[in-house]
Parts: C-alpha cells; structure tokens; sequence
C-alpha cells in the first residue's frame, strides 16, 4: 500500500508539498499539483482519513449515540442522521448504550480518542459533567429530546406537551368519559412533559385521580402490565393515552387479555408515530413525531457547528401530527 512518502519521491516534492495539495491548505504551483496528481494516479495512493484528520483536526465522522437500538423509534432518527451527514461527506459511527451511563462514557472517551468531529446523543444518560468534558475537549455536540440540566448545546425535541394535549382533546372529542395515562420515566423530560400535557388537559374534570396515572416505563411489557394494573383500580376507565407508542402497543395486548374491546370499551392513542402502529389490530392513533426530520436536522446541526467552529445552545422544537387510526373510531 503507497505512502505519502513514497507518493512524494515519485513526484520529486517534499512530505510537506503532497500534504498541502491534498488538504487544499496553502500554495502548490500548477506543475507541481500535476506532477502529485500523476504520482497520486500511478501508485493509487488513497489517503488516510485519521492521519488527515490529526493534520487538519477533521476525520469527516460523527457519532450517533443512541439508548436501544431495538425500539422502533430510534432508527427512523438514524436514517435521517446518515441521509446528512453522507450528503455531506461525512461517515456516521452507531453506538448503543442500552440506558446505562458507565457504556456511554466509554463511548465518549473512545469517540475522543478516534478523533470524531462530533457527537449527536439520543441517550438518556447525557449529564452536565459530560458536555463540560466534551466543550472542553472541543468536541461538538447536539442533544436528540433530553437536554442536559443547564443547557450548554443545541437541543432538538417534538413538542411533547402540545402533543399530549392534542391526545387527550381527540379522546374527549370522541366522547370518552374517563381518561387514563401510561407514563414513561419521569427523569425525562419527554415522559414528563407528556405527563404534563395529561395532567393539566383533565385536572378539573370531576372523574380525574392521581391513580389514573400508571408507570409503563416506555416499554412494551410495561404498557401490558399497567394497563392490567389501571383496570384492577378503574375497570370503567373507556380512553388511554399512552406515553409512547410501545406501551399502547403493550396495553392493546394486555386490553385483549381483560376481554376489554378496542375501541368500543375503550378508546387508546399513543405517541412516536413507529411503524409498528399500524401493523396492530387495531391499528392505532398516535401521535407521530418527525422522526426522520428530527435526525436530519441534528445531523445539519452538527455539521454546520462542525464546519464554522462555532458552538451555539439553540433548542429546536418540531410540530407534532395527530395520525386517527382504528383504536379512536367509534
């Protein structure tokens, strides 16, 4: 494999002149840059990123931290980050830190090590220790949903509370009478803002409980075991809005076991708008995030941060979509 040494001695030009005329960094006359460019073509010489990368303090890569690959929402996110950032050139490198915290500083210590341009977290786990060590280390940063405690980076998220409300507002338009939430983790504020939206969009009706807010924990096994919880304390609860679309997922499934029928008992929406909602029986309402969008936009975010070296601290806040499907059409 030909070096850019070997590249150097084949055009009778120095280290130093092969180096500028590949990273396009300082002056090379026209005969010398025809003389690289046939050395180049002769020995089929491919340059190495990360040694450019050392040089020209980029590598062309970014890396996509994200919680679990396997739930459903996250690679829509990813498709949108890769469209991007291969748009612009740039190679993404996938991490998944399964929710744990010690995984994910390993990522970012590792990531520092290989010279990355910069980092987009989906992760659950990002606190404020970390981003101060990546500012630090002048590594850039945007943050998908959770923004850490004092937001020091660009942050893109739905609007989750809207989003919640206009749940709630379409059970009530359909007539349900006494409506439930199946929450996520509250120490994220996605979970806790759909929480939120719940809460202040039926706290004065005369049926409202705290009880009627059950944990799911954004899983699909969670929505089943809550919604079994929910109907062991309310069994005449007739409209469920679920804090993500794999707990109604869940609670569909946890609904059929009770023998509670879909949507003639009971009303049910969820919220990410994953395509598994509308493979269920039945399908399901959701309220769908611009999944895709939203990795797109993180990508441009970062590259643009990457390209001008400027750090800002933008929250980004994208529109929300009511999809009415089977679970609400009575």
């Amino acid at each position: 494999m030909a070096t850019i040494r070997d590249v150097a001695k084949l055009a009778g030009v120095s280290v130093a002149t092969v180096s500028r005329y590949l990273n396009k960094n300082g002056y090379v006359n026209k005969d010398t840059e025809q003389r690289v460019a046939k050395a180049i073509e002769q020995l089929n010489y491919e340059p190495n990123a990360v040694a450019r990368g050392l040089a020209g303090k980029q590598t062309g890569t970014i890396a996509l931290i994200l919680p679990d690959i396997a739930n459903p929402f996250f690679p829509e996110i990813a498709r949108g980050v890769e469209d991007v950032a291969q748009k612009h050139g740039f190679t993404v490198i996938l991490c998944n830190s399964d929710d744990q915290g010690q995984k994910e500083k390993s990522y970012i210590e590792m990531l520092r090590k290989k010279y990355v341009d910069g980092i987009i977290f989906a992760s659950n786990t990002l606190g404020q220790d970390d981003v101060e060590q990546m500012n630090k280390n002048n590594i850039p940063l945007v943050v998908l949903d959770r923004a850490p405690t004092r937001q020091s980076c660009s942050v893109i998220r739905s609007r989750n509370y809207e989003g919640a409300k206009l749940a709630v507002s379409h059970l009530l338009d359909i007539g349900c009478k006494k409506i439930a939430h199946l929450y996520g983790p509250q120490e994220l504020i996605t979970a806790k803002k759909r929480m939120l939206g719940y809460e202040e969009s039926v706290l004065d009706f005369p049926w409202y409980t705290p009880s009627l807010m059950v944990p799911g924990h954004f899983r699909m096994d969670g929505g089943l075991a809550a919604v079994k919880e929910l109907f062991a304390k309310h069994p005449d609860v007739d409209g469920i809005f679920c804090g993500n679309d794999l707990m109604a997922i869940g609670a569909l499934k946890g609904l059929h076991q009770l023998g509670v029928r879909v949507p003639l008992d009971v009303a049910i929406i969820g919220f990410d708008g994953i395509s598994l909602t509308e493979i269920t029986t039945p399908e399901l309402t959701t309220i769908a995030q611009p999944n895709y969008d939203m990795g797109a936009l993180a990508a441009k975010v970062l590259i643009e941060t990457i390209q001008s070296g400027v750090m800002e601290a933008k929250l980004y806040e994208l529109d929300v979509e009511l999809i009415v499907r089977d679970s609400t059409k009575r």
